[in-house]
């Protein structure tokens, strides 16, 4: 039973039990109905109460329903409102903690509403691409005013209870219990109070107006235009709330209904509600159960003081977890230290820290020159320079050192882990945790599974990350992992198409206007343009049949490694981050082209377009295939947390379903006669066709 009966005196109570969040699927509808019929057959009853169980009154309806015979099914949310409006008793909403979405709206339905203070308010479906679709966008302009209704339900964000209770004139709430505690006697009370009161309120008789409608909203447009961009649903909210201000009730919520069907077919919103599902699926690990017990972390090491390792130890220093910085020198330590006060400094002044929280930070912060001294740690997370041989006499001492049970664990973005694992007499202790740059900022960890990772390890680290606010997702062991093994492929497409007729500028725009944060381009200059070529280098005697474009060897072999030496694709001024196309680097790739005989031709945004991301899709189908990725939406949410890929589109993975698996492979197969690209890369990956054929998609 999703729904629990209860009866206090001559109050009936209905309890959404549907944990976490009480969602509102098919079966807790049918049953809110249900328990209405019963209260209403029951002469002794003079009112219902309507509250969640747990930790939340609602958190609205179950998505996983949309796009389902089951979204629609009798009773509807609609439906269920329906019923609470039209119930014959005062139906009273006793809500606590959160009441988002569906949860709103049913309360809105209900004939009176009181909140426990500190409750989370709010209609958050702008944020899955969608609009409130059951009466929110109708209901709640008359309860609290269009500006404030508008600005609730165009942002989507949470407001606490007690602020809303103090709007002028607002009708959301009735009462303020003194406590959540104490909400469920208040409200039993203030029911047993208004049982004879008729006719029974309802918001949907009151007015939503203001005194320049016209002007409001041609100004609310113009603000939201800007800011939304290529996002639709937040306009499409101005429209019904106009609606509510313009046309009777009814039509209105006609009018919202229209709205919302036409917001879930669209892409933008399919994308939304994939990332949204993504992220929640990408801690779920096939063999590993959810109750796994985990090691306990009380103290970490971090073996590294430079950008990763400072950047490493914020994440836990502002999860309260203490952490010891060991470098090899006084200098490099020193330095390091610096810069982690530095970055907190510049929080302070901004206001985004307290000074009490800095200082607290900052206590759990202690340094050394001596492994010995991290003897003590439950585990110990490496970041040193990106080679094999330094890995390993850090993993030799950490092993020799550490305490048994301790986690071991290297932040290497493209070595093998297992060969790191194996510089230790215990492998089942090591794992991956791939942080990305500037680690105290980026959302996206890789958690590189080892094949001797023991499981404990590996959910002890997705614990971790979740309390560290990450977006972890586990990759199995291969060159790069997920996010840079594909990027290289990315990569690879980037400097075909210099050689082929491109610039760096036109090649950035473009892919940069398809919606990703940074061209490729641009993106090397910041990471700095020397790394991908230590990779090269290395790719030289491990791969030597790989094809690359030369131009980018050709640039750091001129010293031009991106921002931090001035140079890279672009000039850059002293300390501005402004990408200057250079005559030096055009050119260079001209003298290049000449130099392998090629005659440049016009190339299009939509071809730079599809072979940038279709070589992502076609990579990650391979990393699918392998079992790298145990599903499609873990490399979308590695794309759309760790490499800018546009949030609207869902990540690779997700926008090729959208175009179609056969058009991607159709327009691969183009690619592969191209005598200048590489041909049995563009060669579709056996589950692409697979899929395309079964009629099936990746996400």
């Amino acid at each position: 039973m999703t729904v629990e009966y209860k009866v206090h005196g001559n109050i009936a109570v209905i309890i959404l039990n549907n944990p976490p969040v009480n969602g509102m699927n098919y079966e807790t509808r049918k049953q809110i109905c249900a328990s209405l019929d019963q209260a209403a057959d029951n002469d002794a009853i003079t009112a219902v109460v309507i509250t969640g169980a747990g930790k939340a009154f609602s958190g609205g309806a179950d998505i996983k329903e949309f796009n389902t015979p089951k979204m629609s099914q009798e009773p509807s949310l609609h439906s269920v409102i329906n019923a609470v409006e039209s119930f014959e008793k005062p139906v009273i909403a006793a809500i606590h903690t959160v009441c988002m979405g569906g949860g709103l709206e049913l309360a809105l339905g209900c004939h009176y509403r009181i909140a426990a203070p500190g409750a989370q308010i709010a209609l958050p479906e702008v944020k899955l691409g969608l609009l409130p679709g059951a009466g929110g966008t109708q209901r709640l302009p008359r309860a609290i005013g269009v500006e404030n209704a508008l600005n609730t339900i165009v942002s989507g964000e949470p407001v606490k209870s007690e602020m809303l209770a103090k709007l002028t004139d607002q009708k959301l709430f009735d009462r303020i219990a003194s406590s959540a505690e104490t909400l469920m006697e208040e409200a039993i009370t203030f029911a047993n109070s208004v049982a004879t009161i008729r006719p029974l309120p309802l918001i949907r008789h009151l007015k939503a107006s203001h005194p320049n409608a016209d002007g409001y909203f041609a100004f609310a447009r113009n603000t939201v235009t800007a800011m939304s961009k290529h996002f639709p649903a937040p306009l499409k909210c101005i429209d019904c709330i106009e609606a509510a201000v313009q046309k009777k009730f009814i039509e209105g919520m006609e009018f919202e209904r229209e709205q919302f069907i036409a917001l879930l077919m669209t892409p933008e919103s399919k994308a939304l509600r994939h990332a949204f599902f993504g992220e929640r699926a990408a801690s779920k690990i096939p063999d590993v159960p959810e109750n796994t017990p985990v090691r306990e972390v009380k103290k970490l090491a971090v073996i590294g003081a430079g950008t990763m390792g400072g950047g490493i130890s914020m994440n836990f220093l502002n999860a309260g977890i203490p952490v010891i910085i060991l470098e090899t020198n006084q200098e490099a330590l020193d330095r390091g230290i610096a810069t982690i006060r530095k970055n907190y400094e510049s929080q302070v002044k901004r206001g985004k820290l307290s000074q009490e929280k800095y200082d607290q930070r900052m206590t759990l912060l202690s340094s050394t020159l001596n492994y010995e001294d991290l003897k003590d740690a439950d585990m110990a997370i490496e970041a040193v320079f990106e080679e094999l041989n330094v890995k390993q006499a850090v993993f030799t001492k950490l092993d020799a050192i550490m305490k048994p049970g301790a986690i071991l664990a290297t932040n290497t973005s493209t070595l093998d882990v297992d060969k790191i694992a194996s510089f230790t007499q215990r492998p089942r202790d090591v794992i991956g945790t791939h942080f990305f740059s500037p680690a105290n900022v980026m959302k996206l960890l890789e958690v590189v599974r080892g094949k001797q990772t023991a499981k404990d390890v590996l959910a002890t680290v997705m614990a971790l990350a979740k309390k560290i606010k990450k977006t972890a997702v586990v990759s199995g062991v291969c060159d790069g992992f997920i996010g840079n093994r594909m990027i290289e492929q990315y990569s690879r497409q980037a400097g075909f198409l210099l050689d082929e007729g491109c610039t760096p500028a036109q090649v950035d725009q473009a892919i940069e206007k398809f919606g990703f944060a940074m061209g490729p381009f641009r993106m090397g200059d910041l990471a700095g343009n020397d790394i991908g070529w230590a990779i090269r280098k290395r790719r030289a005697t491990e791969r030597a049949s790989m094809r690359y474009s030369k131009t980018a060897d050709l640039l750091c072999e001129m010293g031009r490694f991106g921002q931090k030496t001035g140079a890279g694709w672009y000039d850059y001024l002293p300390g501005k981050r402004d990408a200057i196309p250079s005559k030096v680097v055009t050119d260079m790739i001209e003298k290049h082209r000449k130099e392998i005989g090629v005659n440049p031709r016009k190339i299009s945004d939509e071809e730079i377009v599809d072979r940038l991301v279709y070589s992502l899709v076609n990579e990650g189908a391979h990393i699918l295939q392998e079992g790298i990725a145990s599903k499609a939406s873990d490399i979308d949410m590695v794309y759309l947390t760790g490499y800018g890929f546009p949030l609207w589109r869902g990540g690779p993975m997700c926008y090729a379903d959208t175009v179609g698996l056969f058009n991607v492979i159709q327009r691969m197969k183009k690619f592969q006669k191209n005598p200048l690209d590489d041909a049995s890369f563009w060669e579709p990956a056996p589950l692409l066709l697979k899929l395309a054929d079964e009629g099936k998609t990746l996400t």
